[in-house]
């Protein structure tokens, strides 16, 4: 676990921005030790709003997945806070991506009966692919794709083809 990680973690604002202005850490390196999360997901999974602002400020991709593919919104969910759902809606993050059990944002924040995250996520995950498609329509690109993840989960599924008997 990284330095920034474990401020992340512990919520430690004053540490993060210290780290983030050193340039001491990179905000998207994953740890491998606990599951691929970046700084973002433990800020997501605290519901910690403004430690969320700071990494994703300071190029924190909100696309990037955990190793069973969850991202920054799936914690947020789950945790139910609305707060860090609607900064990641704000910085045009992806929250309608499904995680390898199947589930959007919205269905952990159902799981877990946070009643007006499903409502915005419902709302938002709308909002979102709109975007996307005007985004795409004028030929450029948002970063909602972890290409890292994806290719991980194509390895994974080749050598499973490749052992079959």
């Amino acid at each position: 676990m990284s330095e920034l990680h474990q401020a992340a973690a512990a919520g430690d604002f004053d540490q993060v921005q210290e780290i983030l202005g050193c340039k001491k850490c990179d905000p998207n390196q994953r740890d491998v030790d606990w599951g691929y999360k970046t700084p973002l997901h433990w800020a997501a999974s605290k519901g910690d709003t403004e430690m969320a602002r700071i990494l994703i400020e300071h190029g924190a991709r909100p696309c990037l997945r955990t190793e069973m593919g969850r991202t920054a919104a799936h914690y947020a969910a789950e945790a139910g806070s609305l707060a860090v759902l609607r900064l990641l809606h704000s910085f045009h993050a992806p929250l309608d991506k499904e995680d390898d059990g199947g589930d959007k944002p919205a269905r952990l924040a159902q799981i877990y009966g946070h009643h007006e995250c499903v409502a915005f996520l419902k709302k938002a995950e709308v909002e979102g692919q709109a975007y996307r498609k005007m985004v795409a329509e004028k030929g450029l690109s948002v970063d909602d794709f972890d290409e890292e993840w994806e290719e991980q989960g194509k390895d994974q599924h080749e050598g499973k083809i490749g052992s079959v008997s």
